[in-house]
């Protein structure tokens, strides 16, 4: 998956201004290729990233092992349900073809809103939503498992009803990527 999203994630993040000291949170990290990069982005701050599988947060942890070792970067096993972190600690959120996973949307989106700092942004990146270039498989997939496939209007629903504003969209239609985004009022 680090491979198969790359160029995905670069495009969704060139959407994003990050703050060289900003404290940032990846949802869902994966195997920690998103991590490494926000750390790249943000060379005086700090990443966190999470994850429910173990197994994950363990690739995620040897792939970012330097930067975990100097403190820059945070891996650890929790849900987006119930995020293990203060209200108002980040400046950006991001997740990265994991929102759809997740098992209560709307109670992780208000999570990720509660941990956002006033004026800080969240960022949802996905190749799967209903309407993309992708669509067929998404709809298989959903029928099969428990994952959310919502179109264009419906993810900026998602954000606006977990109380995001300036909520913004950019659709790569011929690569079937989305990206949506929201910041948390002042």
């Amino acid at each position: 998956m680090n491979r198969r999203h790359s160029a995905l994630t670069d495009w969704g993040l060139g959407h994003l201004s990050t703050g060289e000291s900003d404290t940032i949170l990846d949802v869902g990290c994966g195997g920690g290729r998103t991590v490494a990069k926000l750390a790249a982005r943000a060379q005086n701050g700090v990443v966190h990233g999470i994850d429910y599988a173990p197994a994950s947060v363990a690739a995620a942890q040897r792939h970012n092992r330097t930067l975990v070792d100097l403190g820059r970067v945070r891996i650890q096993e929790a849900s987006v349900e119930a995020l293990p972190f203060d209200s108002d600690t980040f400046d950006l959120v991001t997740a990265i073809e994991t929102h759809f996973w997740w098992q209560d949307l709307n109670r992780g989106m208000r999570e990720s809103l509660r941990v956002l700092k006033p004026g800080g942004r969240m960022a949802v990146i996905a190749e799967f939503y209903n309407g993309g270039k992708h669509a067929r498989y998404a709809e298989r997939l959903a029928r099969w498992t428990s994952m959310a496939v919502l179109d264009v209007d419906e993810h900026a629903a998602m954000f606006a009803d977990a109380g995001f504003s300036d909520v913004t969209i950019d659709e790569e239609r011929a690569r079937g990527w989305l990206f949506v985004a929201g910041t948390k009022p002042r």
